[in-house]
């Protein structure tokens, strides 16, 4: 079977997760990589031994390349998406798939109208913990779901923001801790507990200077089967502290840190059982609550295994365009409810 050839558009901090995961695929590669900054994509292209391209143009000229991972800005991921997806190459696209529903609806329609996959990267729905989670969520394991919260109490430093000019704006960064770092935890729950009807969030920049976009965010959530929940998202919380995700039912319990299963308090299970799961993911807690880049890439290679996969089986990605269309549209109400200071409902 022909192996898959990626190409890396953009060559800042997590594109080096894409290079690394993609090399560790037996079915894919990476080709080469475009950047807006020439000394560091010459500087990127070379660490890697990869092909370095002047434009997406003389990318999607390649044809070697079948996919194209957009690791760009949030707010320029469209062009770059859309174009690839006409030239017929498969997208995948980094979190969040775009800064505004308009702009990632048209990624989606893109996709759908040249008959390419597109994927939206949101790897910690393939950790061990969370798939875990899921299958007994979806069991009906922890009974009637009551309650989910979602905290991302992290810290960045004024340098971080500092280090780019598009770091810190709506335009291109498209929010603060709520679009950049807390999409991934707001994911999960949707992912786990459905929809979310209604919103109610307080924003403020608290702990830094000269952003456009919050550092600190809370809101209050009311999904569709009934339950409630809370969701912390920031960057202002020195010196940080790793994601937390609560789920609640009737019957049941889950607490995870992270990646790691931190509370299992599930009907039916033996101390033993209960105290394997524990030890299943000890230790899955990574530093990205300080250094974004202290993490391991294998949720990224899980993530994009499947989407080889779902390339050579003539399927759709298991987190598609429309799922990432569901955190920004999330998002964008929860935005709201901030400036407005009232409850938004979600269509």
């Amino acid at each position: 079977m022909r192996r898959i050839g990626f190409a890396i558009v953009g060559t800042g901090n997590i594109a080096q997760a894409h290079v690394e995961a993609i090399g560790q695929l037996d079915d894919a590669f990476v080709v080469g990589v475009t950047g807006s900054t020439p000394a560091q994509a010459r500087g990127f292209a070379e660490r890697y031994g990869l092909a370095l391209y002047p434009d997406l143009e003389a990318v999607l000229a390649d044809e070697q390349v079948r996919a194209v991972s957009v690791c760009t800005p949030s707010g320029v991921h469209l062009e770059s998406a859309v174009a690839a997806a006409a030239a017929g190459r498969h997208v995948v696209v980094e979190k969040p798939l775009e800064i505004t529903s308009e702009r990632a609806q048209a990624i989606v329609d893109a996709a759908a109208d040249h008959g390419v996959k597109l994927a939206t990267i949101f790897m910690g729905r393939f950790s061990d913990a969370h798939q875990r989670l899921k299958q007994a969520v979806d069991a009906g394991r922890l009974g009637r779901l009551l309650q989910a919260d979602g905290y991302v109490k992290w810290y960045r430093s004024q340098a971080y923001y500092d280090s780019a000019d598009w770091r810190g704006t709506w335009a291109l960064d498209g929010g603060g801790a709520l679009m950049n770092q807390g999409i991934h935890q707001l994911d999960l729950l949707l992912w786990l507990m459905g929809p979310v009807d209604e919103v109610f969030a307080y924003a403020a920049t608290l702990n830094h200077e000269r952003l456009e976009v919050e550092d600190t965010l809370v809101a209050v959530l009311r999904y569709r089967n009934g339950a409630l929940g809370t969701f912390t998202a920031a960057t202002s919380l020195f010196p940080g502290r790793p994601k937390l995700l609560d789920i609640h039912g009737s019957a049941g319990s889950v607490s995870i840190r992270d990646d790691e299963i931190v509370s299992w308090e599930v009907p039916d299970v033996s101390d033993e059982e209960r105290a394997a799961v524990l030890r299943s993911t000890e230790g899955h807690v990574s530093g990205t609550f300080a250094d974004p880049m202290a993490m391991s890439f294998e949720n990224h290679r899980r993530q994009l295994e499947d989407f080889v996969r779902a390339i050579q089986e003539d399927r759709p990605p298991q987190v598609d365009g429309r799922e990432g269309l569901r955190s920004v549209a999330l998002v964008e109400a929860i935005y709201r409810s901030a400036r407005e200071g009232r409850p938004v409902r979600l269509p």
